[in-house]
């Protein structure tokens, strides 16, 4: 790890210093599973010397940490710290920080499990234009009645955004930009995999990809690797034609494990327009055909 400042290394052990006295301080003993519950007490929260039993740490290597000394500290007793003091996911990765570690892969904290409901509420109000919701797989979540119409998303369809654009009929039929883009797909999804080594799921979902396109599997061994961001896509829809739009891929800090992609119509080919004539009820009825598979 590259060595700070003096300076730096002296504000980040004074912002450790107060996290973990205003994280001690709302933790009741009763909370904390103490005998007796800390009934009597003067002041609220723990005490140093209870952390640091209860984290299983010297007390004074707590004492010490507490005070912002320079100490050596491993991930292990971190994480020992943060269970006592009863750390969201979002605070034990800034208690890596501030104790100079690399934070571990976030988390989703089961607070936040609530945000499927308002991400579907967001992708909706994208409409007329396509928008879905992935996992940390890319295995889509939801997507809207535009990414149903133009990109072939459907119940029964190819899961996996990743294998679809490799294997779905329909997709492969309609994306233009198939070839330029292919390569770039790969590496962010190699980009992705990166973040979780060893994850089955990952591993999963390549293996299935190899065995399903030898396209994929030649891309695949060249070892790209690339951000998930902005792609320029170009399809051609059966019913409107040449359509071209940025695909914007976001993430949201407090569900690590899902992605948003809203796809934007780009000022060619008269996209936006006809984009919201598809979604408009004469657009829909003219849609209304069997899907190629």
């Amino acid at each position: 790890m590259a060595t700070q400042p003096l300076d730096l290394k002296a504000h980040r052990l004074g912002e450790l210093r107060e996290f973990l006295r205003s994280r001690r301080a709302r933790v009741s003993p009763a909370e904390a599973g103490l005998p007796g519950g800390g009934a009597r007490r003067r002041t609220p929260g723990l005490r140093r010397e209870e952390v640091a039993v209860l984290a299983g740490v010297g007390v004074s290597w707590y004492q010490w940490l507490e005070q912002g000394r320079d100490i050596t500290v491993s991930p292990q007793v971190l994480d020992s710290v943060g269970r006592v003091l009863r750390l969201s996911s979002a605070e034990r990765r800034h208690l890596y920080v501030l104790a100079g570690l690399n934070p571990p892969a976030p988390e989703v904290d089961p607070r936040n499990a609530h945000m499927c409901d308002g991400l579907g509420r967001l992708i909706d109000t994208w409409m007329p234009y396509p928008a879905h919701v992935m996992d940390a797989y890319w295995n889509a979540v939801m997507y809207n009645d535009a990414a149903r119409m133009v990109l072939g998303m459907r119940p029964g369809g190819v899961e996996n955004c990743l294998i679809a654009f490799f294997t779905d009929p329909v997709y492969r039929s309609r994306a233009k930009s198939w070839e330029q883009n292919a390569a770039h797909v790969v590496a962010q999804y190699r980009a992705a995999c990166s973040e979780r080594p060893g994850d089955d799921g990952f591993r999963a979902v390549v293996e299935e990809a190899k065995e399903l396109s030898p396209e994929f599997t030649e891309l695949w061994e060249r070892r790209d690797v690339a951000p998930g961001g902005q792609v320029r896509k170009e399809m051609e829809h059966p019913v409107v034609g040449t359509l071209v739009v940025e695909s914007t891929q976001l993430r949201v800090p407090a569900r690590p494990d899902l992605a948003i992609v809203l796809h934007t119509p780009l000022a060619e080919a008269d996209t936006a327009a006809k984009l919201e004539w598809l979604a408009s009820p004469e657009g829909r009825r003219g849609s209304m055909y069997p899907v190629a598979g």
